[in-house]
């Protein structure tokens, strides 16, 4: 099934071998814990980029490759070729892949959202769309991103596409929506996670309040929903971090008590730059420091199962084109795939393993 990829897996395997020291991905495989990372398919023919993640990562995502405005060109055609690379790499390194996302009011092609459907049809065409999508990955998508970014910053649900504008059906009915969305997707595939996805929810807030309140109100009444994705994109070092990992623990501890898995999904730690696009010695000592307490708040409860980072080298990173060059150096290894000092701080926290009781 490889293309281009095909032919540096061999390399791969080899250089993953012959690692002379622990990786992240050694030290979590002994916890149970996965540690992954966010991938573009067209850089995996790259040796350097390959051989790190093989090396150093059990869990691959695909940054763009499984949304909306990738798989479906135009309402007739669905196209897996990119998603299936990054399926195909994984399975050739013995890698998990989480399935990013099924519904989200950004990312989707104009052909969707310029078409004037009405809400009869844009509920045949999402419930087509998760069917196919997860019938088509069954058996090697672990867990999806059922619905990302559903609520705005004061935790209601967020006007979009799918809920009312103009919706499937169900607008003005708050997480209805949502709720029909995770039923179709446990119909698509009963044995994939189902998680809903969310940024600024990951402490103690408005927003992780309400996530918390959906969780609750689904489990009791039985709608499919397995896990959280926390995303944490950290894009300051200014506020107190002792503060912020004790509130990513208590609302790890209070979701998981509810009966489903956490996952950090998207965890990066942006820098602010210099003119010469470097930052300061001092920033990535403090960068180090919020990786390892942001870890560790995962590893204090057993039913935070995964940590992943949105990317891992500054050469691909989106932050800089985010950021319009103003910030950068927010994951684990440098332009040069040089493992940073947030690396080493990740490595040493999962090595040291799970508190002794979780």
């Amino acid at each position: 099934m490889l293309s281009d990829v095909g032919r540096v897996v061999a390399l791969v395997l080899i250089t993953a071998t012959l690692s002379p020291t622990q990786s992240l991905r050694q030290a979590a495989d002994h916890d149970g814990l996965l540690i992954g990372t966010a991938v573009r398919p067209s850089q995996l023919s790259e040796t350097a980029y390959a051989s790190t993640l093989a090396r150093e990562f059990n869990m691959v995502e695909a940054e763009d490759a499984m949304k909306w405005w990738v798989l479906r060109p135009d309402r007739a055609t669905y196209d897996f070729r990119k998603g299936d690379e990054v399926v195909r790499f994984a399975e050739a390194h013995q890698m998990k892949v989480r399935g990013h996302c099924l519904v989200w009011g950004r990312d989707n092609p104009d052909w969707l959202t310029q078409g004037h459907f009405t809400t009869r049809q844009l509920a045949r065409l999402l419930h087509e769309h998760i069917s196919r999508v997860m019938k088509h990955y069954a058996g090697h998508v672990f867990a999806w991103d059922v619905v990302n970014e559903a609520l705005d910053e004061y935790g209601s649900v967020r006007d979009s596409l799918w809920y009312n504008q103009p919706g499937i059906g169900l607008s003005g009915k708050g997480t209805a929506y949502i709720e029909q969305v995770f039923r179709w997707a446990h119909r698509a595939d009963p044995h994939a996670l189902l998680f809903y996805n969310e940024a600024e929810g990951e402490g103690m807030n408005r927003k992780s309040d309400a996530i918390y309140a959906i969780v609750r109100d689904f489990k009791s009444r039985g709608v499919p929903i397995d896990g959280v994705g926390l995303q944490m994109h950290i894009p300051t070092l200014d506020a107190d971090m002792s503060t912020i990992a004790a509130d990513v623990s208590s609302n790890i501890a209070r979701l998981t008590a509810l009966g489903v898995q956490v996952h950090i999904t998207e965890l990066d730690v942006s820098l602010p730059l210099d003119s010469g696009g470097a930052p300061r010695a001092e920033d990535l000592t403090r960068q180090a420091a919020v990786y390892r307490s942001l870890v560790r708040a995962c590893l204090n409860n057993p039913g935070c199962t995964a940590i992943q980072t949105w990317g891992f080298t500054d050469k691909y990173s989106w932050i800089g084109s985010h950021s319009h060059g103003a910030r950068g150096h927010a994951v684990p290894f440098d332009r040069a795939y040089q493992p940073k000092s947030a690396y080493h701080a990740i490595l040493q926290e999962l090595s040291a393993g799970r508190s002794p009781g979780h």
